[in-house]
């Protein structure tokens, strides 16, 4: 059995909360998932900040000048406005994940833009929760050595009593 590792491991998937940045703009606008509606990267309730993001989803929120002044395009007063052209489709995608037939962006994709920036993810989107199960399942011994500001069991008891799923 192969094991080949891939410059996907241990990067995050993006989804459509997360920011792109354009290495020739100043502005971080959100993805905007138009390819699909149907997969979403940890969130069972379908709220659409989680839409997973494809090599398809080529748009951006805001729409426009999404990435701000762009550097390339000098004028008098400092600089134009972006002239968003995507040349194509997303690169360096996951290949091994597809939605509907599309790859999948990582931290790792990029997306040339024809007037000559880089498109790249800044921001994934997606955050780490601590759920109920985590904190009873957690060893208090070594939460204790790594932060002794933590009483590890007081908090187990008080996530047992309430309500919340998520810290």
């Amino acid at each position: 059995m192969s094991t080949q590792s891939s410059p996907h491991d241990g990067k995050h998937f993006v989804v459509q909360k997360g920011k792109a940045q354009c290495n020739q703009g100043d502005q971080f606008p959100q993805y905007k998932v138009t390819a699909h509606e149907k997969h979403y990267w940890n969130d069972a309730e379908g709220n659409p900040d989680y839409l997973a993001v494809t090599e398809d989803d080529l748009q951006f929120n805001p729409s426009g000048p999404s990435f701000g002044k762009c550097k390339l395009r000098p004028s008098s007063g400092g600089y134009l406005p972006c002239a968003y052209a995507p040349a194509g489709k997303w690169q360096k995608t996951y290949e091994k994940v597809k939605i509907m037939g599309k790859q999948c962006l990582t931290e790792i994709s990029e997306l040339q833009c024809t007037v000559g920036g880089m498109i790249s993810v800044l921001d994934h989107g997606q955050r780490g929760e601590m759920s109920k199960q985590n904190v009873k399942e957690a060893n208090s011994k070594t939460i204790q050595h790594i932060n002794p500001l933590v009483k590890m069991d007081d908090f187990k008891e008080t996530a047992e009593e309430s309500e919340i799923d998520a810290y």
